[in-house]
């Protein structure tokens, strides 16, 4: 069983939803019956608040799950992200012209979503589609190496790219790690987005609560700027000082290269469960992938990271040498967190929103009253309204 821990941006902790790992596949009946709903009631968001709006409540994590159970999918699934998504894409692909909502993307798709978009650009002449791509491609980059959650890290498996005519837009990616049985989802919002590389998430659905290498946060902005002038100054003394991380892991590092910063033990309580114990860096793929990045010559960090060949390990062993050498450490708390939807009867964490709450009991009534499905249908996906709520 894995459990799906859901964050709000400045939110308190308070609550969890218990979620196992799917592996089987929606039935035919079902996915075809979610498309019709799923069309009905983003429809009706559409039309009662705009094509902004839906983008809005897919990067909302507690709003997307609601919605995902009232179609019909399991509400203790991870199956439902990419099942409610991919009854999105397919639901509203005749009318996406109307609405000015364009899905791209998908779980078998996600490696093609730059393609996607591109062929939405030169059909529909938007100017605006290099900066999407753009997004489209660091969304994912940053989700698999600013969050590095050790020695089981999430390989993202799939990837939706939603955006509207206006160019604003939203990702909805999810990661899984196998050999634990766990699965994380991500959601990114333009509108909410100062930085790419600095908290730009509108949500996180995590299984579990660890201690990952969380270079999103402000804590670490230390830590990447020292990381990116290792790449700008000549790569020899990085190169120089990741070899001897892998030398010497499990002794006394000393170092006098900054006041107060001479050693550092890395058995104790601190790094006791730190990934540099069993670190395992390729030395020649690393200095090629550093030397190919200093020629680039990255103004910053987030060119850095969207540099071609930059992954994951690169990242992990700049961060680690401007953390042990230097002392620039970076975060270590998980971003996600828990929340409810809309507050709590007694007000914890924060009293009930009853005009939002009751414009998203109205907008999803709307939409099933709207769908193209049977009164019997209806009455069930009603039925599961009310438990969502």
């Amino acid at each position: 069983m894995a459990s799906f821990l859901i964050k709000f941006k400045n939110m308190p902790k308070v609550g969890v939803a218990t979620i196992p790992l799917d592996y089987g596949r929606c039935p035919r009946w079902l996915f075809e019956r979610m498309k019709k709903l799923a069309r009905g009631i983003i429809l009706t968001i559409t039309e009662e608040f705009g094509p902004e709006e839906v983008l809005r409540r897919l990067s909302d994590p507690v709003w997307f799950q609601s919605f995902g159970c009232v179609i019909g999918f399991d509400y203790n699934s991870s199956g439902l992200t990419t099942t409610t998504l991919g009854a999105l894409k397919v639901g509203l692909f005749d009318i996406q012209d109307q609405l000015g909502i364009y899905v791209c993307g998908g779980k078998k798709t996600s490696r093609k979503t730059p393609e996607e978009i591109e062929a939405y650009g030169i059909s529909r002449g938007f100017s605006f589609v290099p900066k999407l791509i753009y997004a489209s491609k660091m969304a994912a980059k940053v989700d698999s190496c600013l969050i590095q959650n050790l020695p089981s890290p999430f390989q993202l498996y799939h990837h939706n790219f939603v955006f509207t005519k206006s160019g604003q837009w939203c990702v909805v990616q999810q990661g899984m790690a196998p050999e634990i049985q766990k699965a994380r989802r991500y959601h990114w919002l333009s509108s909410n987005i100062k930085d790419f590389i600095e908290e730009p998430h509108s949500g996180i659905v995590c299984d579990t609560k660890s201690k990952p290498l969380n270079l999103v946060a402000r804590k670490s902005k230390n830590n990447k700027e020292i990381s990116t002038e290792f790449i700008k100054e000549e790569p020899k003394t990085f190169l120089k000082d990741i070899k001897l991380i892998s030398e010497k892991s499990n002794s006394l590092i000393r170092q006098k290269r900054l006041p107060g910063f001479t050693e550092m033990e890395l058995k104790n309580v601190e790094f006791y469960w730190h990934p540099v114990l069993k670190e395992k860096f390729n030395l020649r793929r690393l200095e090629k992938t550093i030397r190919f990045a200093h020629s680039e010559n990255p103004k910053d960090f987030e060119k850095l990271l969207s540099l071609k060949g930059v992954g994951p390990k690169t990242i992990r062993a700049l961060s680690l040498v401007a953390e042990l050498i230097y002392g620039a450490k970076p975060s270590y708390e998980d971003p996600a967190r828990y929340s409810f939807a809309h507050g709590g009867k007694d007000s914890t964490p924060f009293p009930v929103d009853r005009k939002t709450y009751d414009q998203t009991i109205k907008a999803l009534e709307k939409g099933i009253r709207k769908s193209k499905i049977s009164n019997k249908e209806k009455n069930e996906a009603q039925r599961r309204l009310s438990k969502a709520f």
